[in-house]
């Protein structure tokens, strides 16, 4: 059964860090993309960061600068560093996995997600 399951979301001031892990079970996702994305109450799901197989990253225009992406293909995990909080930012954060080519598509499997909440 593949699970991808989120962590390290919480509560934290404006300015503050955080950094979100995503391990994956089930299979090697070594070759997939690796995205997360996060949904805020009101909002659609919106995309946030995305890695490729060869590691090459993407970023939403709204992130870049203050968040970093990367993967451990050993250890199956995917890791979101969040720096510089803003209460902007307070959202459910998800992790999911591509098998396709490139950062946008479908992705084929999703965590049930880490709630960050920033006080401002």
């Amino acid at each position: 059964q593949v699970q991808l399951v989120e962590s390290g979301g919480g509560l934290v001031q404006a300015g503050g860090s955080l950094r979100l892990s995503c391990a994956a079970s089930g299979r090697t996702f070594s070759s997939f993309t690796m995205g997360w994305f996060r949904q805020a109450p009101g909002k659609e799901r919106e995309f946030v960061a995305g890695i490729l197989w060869s590691g090459r990253t993407s970023y939403a225009d709204s992130v870049r600068g203050r968040f970093t992406i990367s993967r451990d293909s050993a250890k199956n995990t995917v890791y979101l560093q969040i720096n510089s909080l803003k209460p902007e930012d307070t959202a459910l954060y998800y992790c999911a996995a591509r098998a396709g080519l490139g950062y946008t598509g479908a992705y084929d499997y999703w965590g049930q997600g880490t709630q960050v909440t920033v006080s401002s």
